[in-house]
């Protein structure tokens, strides 16, 4: 249709996606998975074991025994529900805030608290081999991940690329890269951005001045989809409905999972500093965990006998991850050197060799 101001040419709309309010209720007709009430069971228990692995981490960096590390407070049923749709050949490529995600993987507690500890040997997990380690650089990893779809597709693996970064990384060049030339290529790999409404200390308003981050996918010709990161169901439901058309040659997806970071960005930061209790306070009423418990009790799937059960072995297990953690024995300080390049440079062999007489002094 033609007017005084030009042709329309195109439309675009992106749609959001809730099943659970705050207090567990459903509030929209659920999808086939969530009414999984195992799968979400199972889920549920990842979500809580990774909290009280949080809670100990924090402990531990508190009193000198870890270093500096990223809570996941608030954004589990995002981590939890993004990794439980994967396949097991699928590959995940994360930010350094996916603990939850890289749990449900198959990465060993003690093998992400020698990484927290600055022990690279926590990079060599037991997991899948094929996962990538968290990433640090904001938003870097995003070419890697369309890079890892491209090998998908180019050897007709019916696998999956699943490439989890925060809200500030979508204002990096280097995630629209990553969209255009996955757009392009029609590659399988699916974005999620977990929105957690803060990029450090600036928030959402002042990084971007998109209504949604889901419509960042637009200009790239990839599907935007905004859904509700504190509802696991809708997670889940969205993302693997992702993945399933990723794996079947429908090209990529970028899914914007709204939640909130209940913790400092660190240990290292001070969150009270740029923003009010009372705000946080208000986020917690949201928080994932508590909502999805009560619509498992609501759906008299779950019991406080259950509840109690699950806590003491959560503690169990980090406590013995902990323990194992602690009791590695620390790496010579020459290997710092090891993992450098293929084949040292003369320059830094020479300080390699050094390091390891002044270690040996002592």
């Amino acid at each position: 249709m033609g007017t005084e101001s030009g042709t329309i040419v195109a439309r675009f709309e992106i749609r959001r996606r809730n099943y659970l309010s705050p207090a567990g209720e459903v509030v929209a007709p659920l999808p086939e998975s969530g009414r999984d009430i195992e799968a979400l069971v199972a889920v549920y228990k990842t979500m809580m074991l990774t909290r009280t692995f949080d809670t100990k981490a924090v402990a531990l960096q508190r009193t000198g025994r870890l270093g500096t590390y990223a809570v996941s407070t608030g954004q589990e049923a995002t981590d939890v529900g993004t990794a439980s749709v994967m396949n097991p050949e699928d590959v995940l490529l994360l930010s350094y805030r996916g603990t939850g995600a890289q749990i449900w993987r198959g990465v060993e507690m003690d093998e992400l608290l020698a990484y927290w500890g600055g022990d690279e040997r926590g990079n060599d997990f037991a997991g899948p081999r094929h996962d990538f380690p968290a990433s640090i650089p904001v938003g870097s990893h995003a070419p890697h991940a369309a890079g890892v779809a491209s090998a998908f597709k180019l050897r007709r693996e019916p696998r999956v690329a699943v490439c989890m970064f925060g809200d500030g990384a979508t204002s990096k060049g280097d995630v629209w890269e990553a969209l255009n030339f996955s757009g392009v290529a029609r590659l399988p790999v699916v974005y999620v951005v977990t929105n957690n409404q803060w990029a450090i200390s600036v928030p959402l308003a002042r990084q971007t001045a998109a209504q949604t981050l889901a419509q960042k996918a637009i200009a790239a010709g990839i599907t935007g989809e905004q859904v509700d990161g504190n509802d696991a169901i809708a997670v889940r439901a969205a993302v693997g409905e992702a993945v399933a058309a990723a794996r079947s040659g429908c090209g990529p997806r970028l899914i914007e999972a709204e939640c909130y970071r209940l913790s400092d960005h660190t240990t290292a930061d001070d969150a009270s500093r740029y923003r009010s209790d009372k705000d946080v306070s208000t986020r917690w009423a949201e928080e994932p965990i508590a909502r999805l418990r009560k619509y498992l009790l609501n759906a008299d799937a779950w019991n406080k006998s259950d509840e109690e059960m699950l806590a003491a072995d959560c503690q169990k297990r980090v406590e013995a991850a902990v323990e194992k953690y602690l009791s590695m024995q620390a790496r010579a300080p020459e290997t710092m050197f090891d993992c450098l390049y293929a084949e040292l440079p003369p320059v830094y062999a020479r300080q390699r060799d050094s390091v390891k007489q002044r270690s040996g002094d002592d």
